[in-house]
């Protein structure tokens, strides 16, 4: 008798926690996984900015960049107003790779 009473506790609670569960799979799979895929990149491309590329900002200035100093993580560049001492993590993405990447026709 106890164990049939034991055994029905469990499937209900088992049950009870099934929404819960879900929940947390579809808020890992859509906000969270993606998210952490986002910064990966974003960190690699940062990583490998070179001299010369043409970027765009996280505050939307376009430039060229001009030079980077490893000893403080920020790199020189040059916009049509002169030369910007920025954080490499400020850059947000590179222009060339934008411009570059084929067009597709609908």
């Amino acid at each position: 008798m106890y164990s049939t009473l034991l055994l029905q506790t469990d499937a209900s609670s088992i049950t009870g926690m099934l929404p819960f569960l879900l929940m947390f799979v579809v808020i890992y799979l859509f906000m969270i996984r993606p998210q952490m895929k986002k910064a990966k990149n974003e960190k690699k491309f940062q990583a490998e900015i070179a001299k010369g590329a043409k970027i765009v900002t996280t505050s939307g200035i376009h430039g060229k960049i001009m030079d980077i100093v490893d000893s403080d993580n920020t790199v020189i560049v040059e916009t049509g107003a002169g030369k910007i001492k920025f954080e490499r993590s400020a850059i947000s993405m590179e222009l060339s790779k934008k411009y570059l990447a084929p067009t597709t026709k609908k």
